[in-house]
């Protein structure tokens, strides 16, 4: 940057770029909200084999070994190739589950389970792709894109349970409506995601505020920035970018970072234990019966995402917004007492209180998530913020794995696995 007088004109398209994040966000994960919040038909269909928790184990497990691996290479990986082919799998994988119902008939074959299962792993796959690699490239941006990307990994949730809910009032009195309803709802997902692949390809790199601060990070020595630079127009920037000796490159180490963020790295990952050992194989399989019926458990999963998107976007007022360590790591801390909370409720409160709670888990799921990514890359420059919001990943991704094998521990005393 040669003057000041150069960056008003480089920062045009901050607005758009923030809802271009927000939608980035919501595919990044609305593939497998998608399968979370059709649990329901997936019981139905394959009734012994806990769907929603073996899912998931089977999503964390593929996600977690990837985005280790691609942490530990994000500094030589091409940015662009790897969220592009993380869109493309999710686009590719919500249209092959339509493919697998339609072929298997709905029926609750071994043989179709494991086919699932294999979509599932595909899923966690992109999601070490896509997360990874748009975290890091929006840790060295404005802090207002990473919060409106986390909104809408928020909004995902919350699109796809008021989706679930209208598909199935809408058949819930229909023939086979379950199966409908779950149908209809995974083609809409399909059309996000391949929607959201086409944004990205298209209007993301070439927005000004974006080519400006990829520009500043290629400067900074970050080589991941290369093809976007290029994508963008900037061709001589990316060779230039591609060029350059790394040795003069000032940055530092993985594990510094981890070192001077590792309160960071840990609260996330307990965020996540606490969110994932309750939610969703809980909310399924141990809330027992009550005046809702069949509707209790999406009215459950609606209610968390619903206020996990809300609370995305209250650090976005500033005045709102927690900065401080200690705070932050005393919330997560507290909320471990939501694990016998949701126990004594189940057994002996009413529905109003479940919905309650699990509201209250999504709130905080939420907030302090966002919390955590806005302040982690301050003061860091670009290559060091990728980095670090690569290795935030691994950590939230870890917390989600270890909370969904803890979840396995509600079914103890209640029936056979």
């Amino acid at each position: 940057m040669s003057n000041s007088e150069e960056i008003p004109s480089r920062l045009e398209g901050k607005n758009i770029a923030r809802v271009v994040c927000c939608i980035l966000g919501l595919g990044s994960l609305v593939a497998w909200n998608a399968m979370l919040t059709i649990t329901d038909y997936y019981y139905q269909v394959f009734p012994k084999y806990h769907p929603s928790r073996v899912l998931t184990i089977v999503y964390q497990l593929v996600a977690n070994v990837f985005i280790s691996t691609l942490a530990y290479k994000e500094a030589k990986l091409n940015t662009r190739f790897r969220n592009i082919l993380g869109y493309s799998i999710y686009t590719a994988g919500t249209f092959c589950l339509i493919i697998l119902d339609l072929a298997s008939h709905g029926s609750g074959s071994v043989g179709a389970y494991v086919v699932l299962c294999l979509i599932v792993a595909l899923f966690g796959l992109a999601d070490a792709f896509v997360q990874g690699g748009m975290v890091g490239d929006l840790s060295f941006m404005c802090p207002e894109f990473i919060q409106a990307f986390m909104g809408g990994l928020g909004i995902a949730g919350a699109l796809t349970s008021g989706l679930r809910l209208i598909t199935k009032a809408i058949f819930d009195k229909s023939s086979d409506g379950l199966r409908k309803g779950a149908l209809l709802f995974i083609g809409i997902a399909t059309l996000i995601e391949l929607g959201c692949l086409i944004l990205y390809v298209t209007v993301f790199a070439k927005l000004p505020i974006v080519k400006y601060y990829r520009s500043k990070a290629g400067k900074e020595g970050a080589k991941s920035v290369a093809a976007d630079l290029a994508a963008a127009g900037l061709q001589e920037q990316a060779q230039q970018v591609q060029q350059m000796d790394e040795t003069k490159i000032i940055r530092l180490t993985k594990k510094q970072l981890l070192r001077q963020n590792i309160d960071h790295g840990m609260n996330i990952f307990m965020i996540y234990v606490v969110t994932l050992s309750i939610f969703p194989g809980f909310l399924y399989e141990n809330t027992g019966e009550h005046r809702l019926g069949d509707w209790y458990a999406p009215v459950l999963i609606a209610m968390y995402n619903g206020w996990d998107s809300i609370a995305r976007f209250i650090p976005s007022i500033k005045i709102l917004a927690m900065e401080s360590r200690k705070w932050i790591t005393g919330c997560v801390i507290a909320r471990f007492l939501l694990v016998p909370a949701f126990y004594f409720t189940a057994k002996y409160a009413d529905q109003g209180w479940m919905i309650f709670l699990t509201s209250f888990l999504g709130l905080s799921n939420g907030y302090l998530t966002v919390c955590i990514f806005s302040i982690a890359p301050k003061g860091y420059n670009g290559p060091e913020s990728n980095a670090l919001g690569n290795l935030l990943c691994v950590f939230l991704l870890g917390g989600i794995f270890a909370g969904v094998c803890l979840g396995w521990l509600w079914l103890i005393g209640n029936g056979s696995f």
